[in-house]
């Protein structure tokens, strides 16, 4: 499958949690049973998340800022009343997206403990289980189906590394192959890994196609996102219609993929302006039982030389979250029906356009 495993590998396993509602989008900052929070543990939490920022955040002059807001408010004291493990994290979350206005950064508390896994990769064991639940939730991969009017239907709630995931997003693309008109549904897509947005992003183009840059602070390096000359399966091509679903829960990888298809003028968008999330993130433990989010890359899209970062994206056709399929179906079927010279297939279209709710 296409890519180098990337570091972020649990921050898209995270992604997919939140897309199946497992937690909301945008990152939980605490679960599990609370506990006391010691002043010693505050301190430990509050200098570790000061570390981990200053080392790497994507902007280091927002990484100084943020840690001059942490100290100006524990030099008044703020954190001091803060007895419980859950409100530590749920504060801290809160002041450090203040100043950044990030909506990756995040505050985990783990009240079992937080595994180190810093400069790791994940072990045969973990791996294992991380299949497992994957397969449990179909690696995101909602639904494909054939529609009426020869229309295909997919919904993505999650990007799964392509080393797992790729068999089943091969079955789901190359069974809406052969439709005329695609509608990808990506409402409740909280993410996922750049490697399988590529990946998909692939049967829905004839040429290799530049898609996305991710630029990595850490390594000081920026690794180009293509889509690929052959896929396994059968392809959906460059030529036909898509049409892209999306919402205000959209985010992150979700928001990458409408981003990529939108400017290269591949797919009308309809719905809601996006989430707004466009920084990888990854888990650094902080203490025994903390750990910090950091958004430690940024997208760079080869088109508009930035990303959605803050702004979210923006639909072609905007309409409320629930009433984005029927519209994409109706401007499907309006566009099929101009287009055919077929009487039959016009009458067929013209029947099922008097099935579909008015705009």
């Amino acid at each position: 499958m296409p890519g180098r495993p990337h570091p972020w590998l649990r921050a898209a396993l995270a992604a997919l949690a939140m897309a199946v509602g497992l937690v909301p989008a945008a990152a939980q900052p605490a679960h599990g049973p609370d506990h006391p929070v010691t002043a010693e543990e505050r301190e430990a939490v509050l200098e570790g998340a000061i570390e981990k920022l200053n080392a790497y955040y994507v902007f280091p002059d927002v990484a100084k800022k943020m840690e001059a807001a942490l100290r100006a408010r524990i030099a008044k004291g703020e954190y001091a009343s803060v007895g419980t493990a859950k409100t530590l994290a749920e504060k801290l979350t809160s002041d450090l997206r203040e100043v950044s206005r990030d909506k990756h950064l995040h505050v985990v508390y783990n009240p079992e403990g937080q595994p180190d896994r810093e400069g790791r990769t994940p072990s045969p064991e973990e791996t294992a289980r991380q299949r497992e639940w994957l397969q449990r939730i179909n690696f995101g991969f909602e639904k494909a189906e054939r529609l009426p009017g020869n229309i295909g239907y997919v919904n993505i709630r999650g990007f799964a590394p392509p080393a797992l995931a790729g068999d089943t997003a091969t079955a789901a693309m190359s069974f809406i192959a052969h439709t005329d008109a695609l509608i990808v549904d990506l409402r409740q897509n909280g993410g996922g890994q750049p490697e399988m947005i590529a990946f998909v992003l692939s049967y829905l183009f004839d040429e290799p196609t530049h898609l996305n840059d991710i630029y990595e602070r850490p390594t000081d390096s920026t690794q180009q996102y293509w889509t690929m000359p052959h896929v396994p399966g059968a392809k959906f091509g460059g030529k036909k219609p898509v049409y892209v679903l999306t919402s205000g829960r959209t985010f992150s990888g979700g928001e990458e993929f409408a981003y990529n298809v939108k400017n290269l003028k591949r797919a009308t968008l309809v719905g809601e302006t996006t989430g707004g999330g466009a920084h990888p993130v990854q888990p650094y433990k902080v203490s025994e039982h903390f750990a910090i989010g950091v958004p430690f890359a940024r997208a760079v899209s080869p088109i508009t030389k930035t990303n959605w970062e803050g702004t979210g994206v923006e639909p072609d056709v905007a309409v409320p979250a629930d009433q984005a399929h029927d519209t994409a179906m109706r401007m499907i079927l309006e566009r099929m029906r101009d287009e055919t010279d077929d009487p039959e297939r016009k009458a067929q279209i013209e029947r099922l356009l008097s099935e579909q709710k008015p705009r």
